[in-house]
């Protein structure tokens, strides 16, 4: 049957002399293979959409007994080139897409997985600097979105200090509630605050100071180690670890 569906592009690899594998995440079938015929021919229309992250519209042959389905038409839904021209921006996204891409099993349909992808991108591409302190924005709501959201247990403040984040019971804590947990900087613990309770713009410009932002990313990604199965760590990681 053939369907029509926005996507996002996740993956693109070569195969064989003159196609491509893509992965698309669908808002129609969650994440799915696709094969392109010809993708690889100079005058191939298709091909030069398929750059990571691209938003799409997509008609497709789908059939749910095969692993890999195949692509028919693709044209731009969104355009977003200022992410592909800026190398903070594109670390970012690259980041995102991966950790998402892990979050997802194959023909797994998430609504609000895909509009928050969408959305994120489409706002990415139109900010005039990227700051990359907003990927641990993106950790915590994508545990949100997943059903392991941090939990902030006791009323607190951007300005209240010594909180711990809690990896087993996903708590965000004035105490450390077991041995796997990770004491939060000033800093850290401004941050968490802000993405829990306020979602504010002030998370752009939180002044962290050297490792502070990289290891509260990494605790974040113990978390998701920790609750998720099949997170690993991100390829991408080399190029984000450049801009911070």
């Amino acid at each position: 049957m053939i369907y029509n569906s926005p996507a996002i592009v996740f993956k693109s690899v070569d195969f064989k002399e003159s196609s491509k594998i893509v992965t698309l995440f669908t808002r129609q079938h969650g994440k799915i293979a696709v094969i392109v015929h010809g993708a690889k021919k100079p005058r191939n229309k298709i091909s030069g959409l398929l750059d990571l992250g691209n938003i799409l519209d997509v008609v497709y042959y789908y059939k749910s007994t095969r692993s890999v389905q195949i692509l028919k038409e693709a044209s731009y839904r969104e355009r977003t080139p200022n992410i592909r021209s800026d190398f903070k921006k594109m670390a970012v996204s690259t980041a995102t897409i991966e950790l998402i891409n892990q979050l997802l099993h194959d023909g797994e349909v998430n609504d609000e997985l895909f509009t928050f992808t969408h959305n994120f991108l489409v706002w990415l591409n139109e900010q005039k600097k990227a700051s990359q302190t907003i990927f641990p924005y993106v950790q915590i709501r994508l545990a949100d979105i997943m059903g392991i959201g941090l939990q902030l247990i006791q009323p607190g403040t951007e300005n209240d200090q010594n909180w711990y984040l809690n990896i087993e019971s996903g708590s965000v804590a004035r105490s450390s509630a077991a041995s796997y947990s990770y004491k939060l900087t000033d800093n850290q613990s401004r941050y968490v605050m802000l993405a829990l309770q306020a979602r504010s713009s002030a998370l752009l410009q939180m002044p962290f100071e050297q490792n502070e932002l990289k290891n509260l990313i990494r605790y974040l990604d113990d978390y998701f180690k920790y609750h998720l199965e099949g997170i690993k760590d991100r390829k991408s990681d080399a190029i984000f670890e450049q801009i911070l």
